[in-house]
């Protein structure tokens, strides 16, 4: 069966020991439940909540304004003064249709930008397949370079102070810092740090070359394999769609639950005596929509319909507090479980490129479809479960942060010591919790297996490799820190420059006068081409993680006989010096 792989494609159920079939059925339903559940609480909130009771204003008797005794009295409203333009205009008069004609040429200056910085992401990820060697190498080198400089400065500045009869013990403790600067004691210091430093990156980089070439391979076989499935990199707009729709629906159910509580109006005499209103109890409930237009208590000329409390009988309003923690933890669950479902999907079309053993003839047609729509039919209990054990670590520092908050005060150092021993512990929990998470979501998109076999399986497999996903780690974070300084950089830079009114581009009719204060669009697109950057990254991150595990995968399972053919790209066979022994495999690009 196997080297019946040599003359076909491999679908995704021929992958290494995978077993289709749905995996942790047990929480799959548990979430599907929970979600059923969420739905019902938040049309119980909408039943029952007015978000008016937090968007307009009320008089002193607890009508909102503009109801009941004075329809027609004015009053600001709050969202006309956050969406109107007049604001950004300053002025209420003709100037609306400049202000109009400035904020869509500022906007349209800002989608050019930003389609600046998705154009330079998307170059710049394709281009790490000629360049990767040379910007790592350059990078590592540059390092080096800038600590051979730095030695040599300390023992400039050692020689120049050598002869000086001030020492560091005739200074003592200052905070002036200039002052330790100017005696050798320092200077011999900082010279001894960064001879042992360098030391140590020299001795590293000649016992770690090897392991080096394998990463720069891997990146720049993830190149190809991003370039070979494009449609990955804009993945990210579908999970950053799902995000929104959870944050909104968190949000709208929370602000319906806090205004869930019905008002209570009762009728009340303000002058019972002179009017002869005896009669009125102070019980009888009313509608100050109504009350003032009906003659039921035209007799008491001092009756009104006062506004008393807000209803917290009802069952749903005595566990208003229980349906927000409820709101909170599903929140979180759903947020959790959409960004591991767009690591475990990526994680399938990136395993099915490797897998693949001619490339790119052997690639799955639509991986990225494909492997979205496997992940919803066998692994959404996995997903669920893994998002469930980060919900609630989640859920255990968000109570931390609160008591921190609350007792801050009142804690003794000792106590303050330890809160923050606990915060740094769990903070330092949920990085790995994610961490391992994530290579689980890359296990099961190979092998198919429930959430705890394939966490186990990654872990014990990234720690007998601990050397190789250290390099690679920090070779990947140092050229994507680089890709984003560059995007972000370069298209800050012109963004500045176009704005301040530096340069012009042709054909626009943007001048910097029509702006009060420029840094304001500069900001904005600095911080959309870092998204921009950020999700473009992310997707190439998760696809050298992917082909790193496929890889560790690959050389424990296979051995390069025909039975056991290596999927590894020839690049990374000549670097291990491992080859195929069987016939010739392909004529298929590699």
């Amino acid at each position: 069966v196997r080297s019946a792989l040599y003359q076909m494609p491999i679908p995704h159920e021929s992958l290494p020991c995978f077993t289709p079939g749905c995996t942790d059925i047990i929480c799959c339903v548990l979430f599907i439940v929970v979600i059923l559940g969420y739905m019902a609480v938040g049309i119980l909130a909408w039943l029952y909540g007015d978000p008016r009771h937090v968007l307009y204003p009320r008089n002193s008797t607890g009508m909102f304004c503009g109801i009941g005794a004075q329809p027609s009295v004015f009053y600001f409203d709050i969202l006309k003064c956050v969406t109107s333009i007049n604001i950004m205009a300053g002025t209420l008069n003709g100037l609306q249709f400049h202000s109009l004609t400035l904020l869509c040429s500022s906007l349209l200056s800002s989608l050019s930008a930003l389609v600046i910085a998705m154009v330079v992401s998307f170059l710049f990820l394709l281009l790490l397949r000629f360049i990767a060697p040379v910007m790592v190498w350059v990078l590592i080198f540059g390092v080096l370079a800038v600590g051979a400089y730095g030695i040599y400065h300390c023992w400039w500045e050692y020689d120049n102070y050598r002869k000086s009869t001030v020492s560091i013990t005739d200074i003592g403790f200052t905070t002036d810092i200039k002052l330790y600067l100017q005696v050798k004691e320092t200077w011999l210091a900082f010279l001894i740090i960064l001879s042992v430093v360098e030391g140590i990156l020299l001795l590293t980089l000649i016992f770690l070359r090897t392991r080096i070439l394998i990463a720069i391979a891997l990146i720049q076989e993830s190149s190809k394999a991003v370039s070979h499935m494009m449609s990955t990199l804009f993945y990210p707009l579908i999970t950053f769609v799902l995000l929104v729709v959870c944050v909104a629906y968190w949000g709208i159910t929370a602000l319906y639950l806090a205004t869930s509580g019905i008002p209570v109006y009762k009728v009340v005499a303000l002058n019972s005596t002179r009017d002869n209103c005896g009669q009125i109890s102070g019980n009888e409930t009313c509608d100050p929509q109504t009350f003032y237009n009906s003659t039921d208590y035209s007799w008491c000329p001092s009756a009104r319909c006062i506004f008393i409390k807000y209803n917290n009988e009802g069952l749903l309003q005595r566990n208003l507090f229980n349906l927000q923690i409820y709101n909170v933890v599903a929140f979180l669950w759903c947020i959790n479980f959409v960004i591991a479902l767009g690591q475990c999907s990526l994680a399938g079309a990136f395993a099915s490129y490797y897998w693949a053993l001619n490339k790119p003839s052997d690639i799955p047609t639509f991986p990225l479809s494909q492997a979205f729509i496997r992940t919803l039919r066998y692994h959404v209990g996995s997903l669920a479960f893994g998002a469930l054990i980060l919900t609630l670590i989640q859920i255990v520092r968000i109570i931390l942060e609160y008591l921190d908050h609350k007792t801050r005060a009142a804690l003794n150092p000792c106590s303050r010591f330890l809160m923050c021993c606990l915060k740094c512990c769990f903070w330092c929990l949920e990085k790995f919790i994610k961490f391992l998470n994530r290579n689980a979501y890359i296990m099961i998109a190979i092998y198919g297996k429930n959430f705890c076999v394939s966490a186990k399986n990654a872990f014990m497999l990234l720690m007998r490799n601990i050397v190789r996903v250290v390099v690679l780690d920090k070779v990947t974070d140092l050229l994507l820190f680089f890709g984003k300084l560059l995007v972000v950089g370069g298209v800050g830079v012109l963004a500045f420059f176009f704005f301040s009114g530096r340069i012009t581009l042709p054909g626009s009719n943007f001048r910097t006068e029509m702006l009060n204060y420029y840094w304001m669009p500069i900001i904005v697109v600095v911080v959309g081409a870092y998204l921009i950057a950020h999700g473009f990254f992310s997707v190439y991150n998760m696809c050298v993680d992917t082909l790193f595990l496929c890889f560790l995968e690959d050389l424990e399972r296979h051995d390069g006989t025909v039975q056991k053919p290596y999927y590894m790209s020839k690049n990374l066979m000549k670097i291990l010096n491992k080859k195929n022994r069987g016939p010739k495999n392909g004529k298929g690009k590699d």
